[in-house]
């Protein structure tokens, strides 16, 4: 009977298994840290998302309306040197009313009513803010006034429709754009997290096929050192490389390398034996990496402390450089 009710078991699961294949292999290489740099210079602290563009990390804080960061330094400890500009209004994104409330009223009591929690680069130094509060992509022009993207209205109604984008302080979490300036692609942090992504087609910003990628539930247990505390399944940043989207997910602690086309998990690699190790820990349940770039080479991972204070006594922001994992990000297996 036993052997009768495992079989009929196998037999339920085998076309999930199939279709998701890492369903049963999980993530089995672990990237390593190459440098520590922690970060001087963000007095709101909460390093949100980084992106390299032309010879340098720009990051940006969600406690920071009016600035970007460039990242300076060699070995040791970096300097975070702000640019300032001015954000104009924010047009409508279609956010229920409730949910924009809140987002004001919690950007008046911490800081930050914008809430930037990404930022990514195009080929000519254009830089590309997500603003989670607004659900809105503020462009940086190398040589011209900011200006904010002009996005479909079925944006938000669609994403919302999934299922995302449905609770405050869940909103969009990170952003990437193609060199070109023509593709770009929104993350939705959580309950539910998901992809999206809109097509220019003569300065014009659209929905081509549709704007959700993917739309998840879930939760996940997380790594052993944070005690497998079962926390929504999560996404904190994206970076675009070689044709390829890369999702950090910040609870599992890992990194993922997805098709441009649907969102479809190819490989991830996890790097939770580095940054947990018992001096680099936070007194948190959940992780606590928030920025992601990918290059040829490796990646570079920022560290949004919330104030926290590491167990080595370390209480600035914190970038650490990853090691590419064997074979290249664009390995097989």
């Amino acid at each position: 009977m036993r052997q009768t009710l495992y079989a009929l078991l196998l037999l339920s699961v085998a076309p999930i298994l199939a279709a998701n294949p890492l369903a049963v292999s999980q993530p089995v290489e672990s990237l390593k840290i190459v440098s520590e740099h922690p970060i001087d210079g963000m007095p709101a602290g909460n390093l949100s998302g980084f992106a390299w563009c032309g010879d340098a990390l720009w990051a940006v804080s969600d406690r920071d309306d009016g600035r970007i960061y460039r990242l300076a330094g060699g070995e040791g400890a970096w300097q975070a040197e702000p640019e300032l500009f001015s954000a104009p209004p924010a047009p409508e994104s279609g956010l229920p009313w409730g949910i924009r409330a809140r987002a004001w009223a919690t950007g008046l009591v911490r800081g930050g009513t914008l809430d930037f929690e990404g930022v990514s680069c195009d080929a000519m130094g254009n830089r590309y803010l997500v603003s989670e509060a607004k659900a809105a992509v503020l462009m940086l022009p190398v040589a011209a006034d900011p200006e904010w993207l002009r996005l479909p209205e079925s944006l938000v109604r669609q994403a919302r429709g999934s299922g995302m984008l449905l609770h405050s302080n869940a909103l969009l979490e990170g952003v990437a754009i193609d060199p070109e300036g023509n593709r770009i692609w929104l993350a939705a942090e959580r309950e539910r997290r998901g992809l999206l992504v809109l097509h220019k087609k003569r300065s014009v910003w659209e929905c081509t096929g549709g704007c959700v990628l993917i739309s998840e539930s879930g939760k996940s247990a997380g790594p052993e050192q944070l005690g497998s505390k079962p926390q929504p399944k999560d996404f904190s940043d994206l970076s675009y490389y070689a044709e390829k989207l890369f999702t950090l997910e910040r609870q599992d602690h890992r990194i993922c390398r997805r098709t441009l086309s649907n969102g479809e998990v190819e490989r991830c690699w996890s790097f939770a034996d580095e940054v947990l190790t018992e001096a680099r820990r936070y007194p948190s349940a959940y992780g606590r990496v928030e920025a992601l770039q990918i290059d040829e080479r490796g990646a570079w991972l920022g560290v949004d402390n919330g104030g926290l204070i590491r167990a080595d006594g370390e209480a600035r922001p914190v970038v650490w450089r990853i090691a590419a994992p064997k074979g290249g990000w664009e390995a097989k297996k």
